[in-house]
């Protein structure tokens, strides 16, 4: 059974692999703060629509919102977005470890069939 932090990663790369999500946090990393019709503008579909993508991404962690008079503005959570970066970095070392022992390996093959 998974932990809760692979459940925080399964929801934080869900929330990601839709690409209107994808570009709302693109927009919110440009600009830390937007408010809802400033995010929606670009994309060509209803705000109801939009807003459960909005939804998506508050469940994840990755943005709050906050209504300022009758402005609901949107804000990135940076620190989230820190945890998917840690996480990749991980298994960017790991499989570079792999290859590494690979490539030595190769190199002894190599080396033991030019003595032969």
């Amino acid at each position: 059974m998974p932990n809760n932090y692979d459940i925080e990663l399964d929801q934080l790369f869900a929330a990601l692999a839709d690409p209107t999500r994808r570009a709302v946090v693109q927009a919110l990393v440009q600009k830390e703060k937007l408010s809802v019709s400033e995010l929606h503008a670009p994309h060509a579909m209803a705000l109801p629509s939009f807003t459960q993508h909005l939804k998506v991404l508050e469940d994840a962690g990755l943005i709050s919102t906050r209504k300022q008079g009758r402005v609901r503005m949107v804000n990135i959570e940076a620190q989230r977005l820190t945890r998917a970066q840690t996480w990749l970095e991980h298994q960017r070392k790991v499989w570079e470890a792999r290859f590494n022992r690979l490539e030595a390996l190769l190199e002894q093959s190599k080396t033991e069939g030019d003595n032969q």
